[in-house]
């Protein structure tokens, strides 16, 4: 499905969202690299799958735990310096992990701290996006832009893996990190050049009466925000359900691929599969205007108990692998109609806080079903663990139905926004 020409598509013409573009392309990129080479650089560095799992949970930890307070810090500040300065953050660590590499004796417990500090960077880094794209795009352009990142995304999942074992291949472990820094380094530059041209309001008043306000009063603001919109929590908690999903596929899908269904090269074919998939899901959601959007996103995520059934049933590995990259179709589609949905209905002033409880949620269930299914799958096999997890994803998904807010959500017509009037940046609360 080609994308319009540039010529015709006004979002291109649009500098400052060119220049967030870009430099949140260089910072995906960075992102989607780095798993894959940390992976193959600590397993060449130590040779051992706990050191692996040990520098994987430094840096998952931070970012869970600090994601409620990055959402506070995007609200209250300006989110491009925000985001700038974490692709600073990042650049550092990647920078030091490829110096460690370099060297030829790396310590552990270095990468593990600097890793541990690019996550946390990251908590803060995700909940700007939204802010980011309501400050640079007119409300009317928002859904092709929200469609663009999605495609982005798609993207840099499709080639990040194997842009990380090029990088290791040719250039060494070191050297991938060291270009990873410089893909950071090159964000925050291109970031340091974007100007917010669409105000966005705050409830942060910096003026010599405002009151300072408190960070359990900003978090607890952010989560009435989520809990007042039906539409929205009964929403997460069905992403909260695909995530966990996906993580016991993830666990217990490669093995019974290798065993079961041809081999190793049956589980590359599932993950191309579900790659493509996600990108054809992005392209349709840059076209797709669908009545109920919130709806039928959450509808498309109920896909993915199709795989997890038929892995579990001992289907062909040509129906996984289609099944499968159906499912992907569906996130795909999701990710930029349910940004649009939540730009428009929530306050810019607490779409930071409000997102970053979204990708919390979501988060905080991989982990849960990384430990959950090989105990189960110990305990009575495979397939009890991926029925179970294909009921929970289809009914929490497909569940949302029953909720008024969900059935009852549509967009407002697209209105040509007038002229963009430059803001001054916000000044920091005291």
């Amino acid at each position: 499905m080609p994308l319009p020409r540039p010529s015709s598509y006004p979002l291109l013409r649009n500098r400052p969202f060119r220049l967030l573009l870009a430099g949140r392309a260089l910072s995906l990129i960075g992102e989607a690299v780095i798993p894959a080479a940390l992976a193959l650089a600590v397993l060449r560095a130590t040779g051992s799958s706990s050191a692996l799992a040990l520098v994987l949970g430094c840096a998952m930890g931070p970012r869970l735990l600090l994601l409620p307070l990055g959402g506070v810090v995007a609200d209250r500040f300006d989110p491009r310096v925000v985001a700038l300065a974490t692709d600073v953050v990042r650049c550092g660590t990647q920078l030091f992990v490829g110096v460690e590499l370099l060297g030829g004796s790396p310590q552990l417990w270095h990468i593990a701290a600097a890793e541990a500090v690019g996550g946390a960077a990251s908590a803060f880094a995700m909940p700007t996006l939204p802010r980011l794209i309501t400050g640079t795009v007119a409300p009317q352009d928002r859904h092709g832009a929200n469609a663009l990142f999605g495609v982005l995304r798609s993207g840099t999942v499709l080639g990040g893996p194997a842009l990380a074992g090029l990088l290791i291949a040719t250039a060494g472990p070191g050297w991938a990190f060291v270009l990873d820094a410089a893909s950071f380094a090159t964000s925050a530059c291109l970031l340091s050049a974007v100007r917010l041209s669409y105000a966005h309001d705050t409830d942060h008043a910096s003026g010599s009466g405002a009151q300072p306000r408190s960070l359990r009063k900003d978090l607890v603001e952010g989560w009435r925000e989520v809990r007042s919109r039906d539409w929205y929590w009964t929403s997460l908690i069905a992403h909260a359900a695909w995530n966990g999903a996906a993580a016991v596929l993830m666990t217990l899908g490669p093995a019974l691929a290798v065993e079961e269904l041809g081999g190793e090269g049956t589980w590359i074919w599932i993950l191309q599969s579900g790659a493509v998939g996600l990108l054809l899901g992005s392209l349709l959601a840059g076209r797709a205007r669908p009545r109920r959007p919130v709806l039928t996103a959450n509808l498309g995520l109920a896909t993915y108990a199709l795989p997890l059934a038929l892995l579990a049933a001992g289907a062909p590995a040509a129906a996984v692998v289609a099944a499968y990259g159906l499912a992907q179709a569906g996130l795909g589609f999701l990710s930029p109609v349910w940004e649009t949905s939540v730009q428009a209905a929530i306050p810019s002033s607490v779409l930071a806080r409000v997102t970053s409880y979204d990708w919390l949620l979501s988060m905080a269930a991989m982990p849960l079903g990384y430990v959950l299914a090989p105990l189960a799958a110990s305990a009575w096999g495979a397939g009890p663990p991926l029925w179970i997890a294909a009921a929970v994803v289809g009914v929490a998904c497909a569940g949302t139905a029953a909720v008024p807010g969900v059935r009852g959500f549509t967009l407002p017509a697209p209105e040509t926004a007038p002229s963009p009037t430059p803001s001054p940046s916000p000044s920091p609360a005291h």
